[in-house]
């Protein structure tokens, strides 16, 4: 598969265990809540833990699986941590499924 880098990407495409991992942690709803509330821009751990009614615990749980896989990015200021969407991963996957649905709809070669 050809891969042409959209406008905004990265050159290099998404390997397919890197999507597995990227997929996998969004397929869990509370992470998907958290990518949700992080999409208006960076956000305070505190703020989180009240908008998403969550124990700090179980908070910092799933924001450390994305973090691990890099959809988010954390930055320490004083006592407090502030997290964002990580814009480049973000990229990374949308070309990836960009690349699926360009390929996905070609006809089936004949049967011989």
């Amino acid at each position: 598969m050809e891969t042409t880098a959209a406008p905004g990407s990265t050159a290099d495409p998404l390997a397919p265990d890197q999507a597995q991992r990227l997929l996998r942690a969004l397929a869990e709803p509370i992470r998907l809540q958290v990518v949700q509330a992080l999409a208006g821009g960076e956000r305070c751990v505190c703020d989180l833990t009240s908008d998403l009614d969550l124990a700090q615990s179980k908070l910092s749980f799933h924001l450390r699986v994305l973090k691990e896989v890099g959809l988010i990015r954390a930055r320490q200021e004083g006592r407090w941590i502030y997290y964002r969407l990580e814009p480049s991963t973000l990229l990374l996957l949308r070309d990836w499924l960009d690349q699926l649905a360009a390929v996905c709809q070609s006809p089936a070669s004949p049967c011989s």
